[in-house]
């Protein structure tokens, strides 16, 4: 380890850019949220808790979106898929 650094050409900020599309903000959530999602993530063998949060967000915008009737035609379609028929 050096005695000394020389941080003058360092630049401040995020080491990797954000994604285009994505935006960076500090959010306060419960505890016990963010332990679910961060559980749910080590029970799936790993990933990254904040990619599921940010999944279920838009599902939940999806879902506000689509009328009653197409809302039940998609959870009919899913569950009869997931059954085989």
């Amino acid at each position: 380890m050096e005695a000394e650094y020389d941080f003058s050409q360092g630049k401040r900020g995020a080491i990797e850019p954000t994604s285009p599309g994505k935006t960076r903000i500090t959010i306060r959530l419960d505890d016990d949220v963010l332990a679910w999602f961060r559980e749910q993530v080590h029970l799936a063998g790993g990933g990254n808790y904040q990619t599921l949060m940010n999944d279920a967000l838009g599902e939940y915008i999806q879902q506000r979106r689509e009328p009653l009737e197409e809302t039940l035609r998609r959870v009919l379609r899913e569950e009869l898929e997931r059954i085989g028929k």
